[in-house]
């Protein structure tokens, strides 16, 4: 593994998005004070090019692991931030082009290498050494378009989207779908009834499976033919049996209708689930409860934004997570190239990190 030595010292400005951009305060009391602000602790500062950051995941001793993703031929970064010292550190220069980020119960990271001259596989770090191994990087003989977003069910079986937004590599998998790793190293589709998955999370009762239909239209899979045009911008619920496979209808929980829809999401241990939508009308971190009420919403972003070439949108999220141990009601977000948090009234959910 290469690394990289230098340390960067974060920017501690309470409420810097919303003194910046003017940004309305959050709602629903319940789970959030309308008095919390966005807390700014990073900002890319590497010479890498577009992308966003991404992925945030909370290791055993309360690190915030991120992904740094950029464009082109640059393998990416995992950043790792320690909120007792408020700096943040290149835990690797080459991820592989990973995105989503998840610790298992052994405290190895999980990460979703993507395409665009990624890893188009799931990898696990042991981060005391730099390690890195594959857990899994095809589905019957036939590599994954580009692992996205990943969550883990109590058994320690790893469920994954497996999209496909950037890069020319060939594409063998007829579907975009939703995996699922067994701890035997088997792969199963768990469901492939969505068009471009992104998010994932599981509910606390392992009954529910959440997912983000994030379909921008974008394949780049053959660039003589013209772009397909934009599809779903949704989130669905899939019933789960107790084989931790879908055993019922997909229930639509969120519409976001012709605006852009969710990226990651995660929850907290109510059940409630928090998704971010990057639709320039709204972006924020919007939180839902089961049934698909909102019961929460906290702006990162300017809404009514009309982003163009000179002007690029400012504030869409990606992912977000939740501390643990002291830190366990405070919810880390990714929005465009920085990572921010902010205290709320409820502590996450973290299964294999907490029991």
């Amino acid at each position: 593994m290469r690394t990289m030595t230098f340390t960067m010292t974060c920017l501690l400005a309470a409420s810097f998005v919303q003194a910046a951009e003017k940004i309305a305060p959050p709602t629903g009391e319940t789970i959030v004070s309308p008095d919390a602000r966005l807390e700014h602790v990073y900002t890319r500062s590497a010479p890498i090019s577009g992308g966003l950051t991404e992925g945030p995941a909370v290791s055993p001793s309360g690190e915030i692991f991120f992904s740094d993703i950029p464009f082109g031929s640059d393998k990416g970064l995992i950043m790792r931030f320690n909120p007792q010292t408020n700096k943040t550190t290149v835990f690797t220069a080459d991820s592989g082009k990973s995105n989503g980020l998840h610790f298992d119960a052994d405290g190895f990271l999980l990460a979703c290498e993507g395409s665009d001259q990624g890893g188009r596989r799931v990898s696990r770090w042991n981060i005391a050494t730099g390690d890195r191994t594959t857990v899994a990087d095809r589905y019957k003989g036939k590599r994954f378009n580009a692992p996205n977003d990943l969550t883990l069910d109590r058994k320690g079986r790893i469920y994954f989207s497996d999209p496909r937004y950037l890069g020319d590599e060939p594409r063998e998998l007829k579907y975009r779908a939703v995996y699922r790793i067994n701890t035997d190293g088997t792969v199963v589709e768990v469901t492939h009834d969505v068009t471009k998955p992104n998010g994932v999370a599981l509910s606390p009762d392992g009954k529910t499976l959440y997912v983000a239909d994030h379909d921008n239209g974008t394949d780049r899979i053959d660039p003589t033919k013209p772009e397909p045009e934009h599809g779903p911008m949704k989130v669905y619920a899939f019933p789960l049996g107790d084989n931790g496979l879908v055993n019922g209808p997909r229930r639509t929980l969120v519409d976001f209708g012709k605006n852009a829809g969710c990226d990651g999401m995660c929850v907290d241990e109510a059940g409630h689930i928090y998704l971010t939508p990057r639709g320039k009308n709204r972006p924020g971190v919007l939180v839902i409860d089961p049934s698909g009420t909102e019961v929460a919403f906290i702006p990162t972003g300017k809404p009514g934004q009309t982003p163009d070439a000179d002007n690029p949108p400012v504030g869409f999220p990606s992912n977000v997570e939740f501390g643990v141990g002291r830190e366990s009601n405070v919810l880390y977000v990714t929005v465009d190239l920085k990572l921010f948090r902010i205290p709320l009234k409820v502590k996450g959910y973290h299964p294999q990190l907490e029991e």
